[in-house]
């Protein structure tokens, strides 16, 4: 683990906290583009009463709003929980370079642990993934906020 990808993350872990704190599942994610974030979000599918609405989807489409272009080439998407199928096509859509992702998602992680869509042979697009940048911290605000719903 590099520091631009810790700093990075400790940013979207920000954004989580700030999804938790809005009664969602603490989820935040950056999109960076030459050590500069154009794209952010955290998640809020239930009060935006979107399914879409996942910190990753939001952070894509601020992104390509702002760049006015739908594909984000040489990019580095930066969250706290392992992406689900949804937001990994979504990475694969808009041609993002580098996943970087904190806490593994072992029943619907789609960058390895459960599916693979950032590899998928048969896709014409594949990403850079690493996995586990401040995982501990980024599991953490997860078991915390599901053991208080509990």
């Amino acid at each position: 683990m590099n520091k631009v990808d810790e700093e990075f993350m400790r940013e979207a872990l920000t954004l989580a906290r700030q999804a938790e704190a809005a009664g969602e599942v603490p989820v935040g994610a950056v999109l960076v583009k030459d050590g500069v974030v154009i794209g952010s979000g955290s998640n809020h599918p239930i009060g935006a009463h979107d399914p879409t609405a996942h910190a990753e989807i939001a952070a894509l489409r601020t992104a390509a709003a702002g760049l006015g272009n739908y594909r984000l080439l040489d990019t580095t998407l930066y969250v706290t929980l392992e992406p689900c199928v949804m937001c990994a096509g979504a990475m694969v859509h808009a041609r993002v370079k580098r996943l970087v992702y904190g806490a593994a998602d072992p029943k619907t992680g789609a960058a390895g642990s459960v599916f693979n869509l950032t590899h998928a042979e048969p896709l014409n697009h594949r990403l850079e993934v690493e996995g586990g940048v401040l995982a501990e911290e980024c599991g953490e605000l997860l078991k915390g906020f599901f053991a208080r719903r509990r």
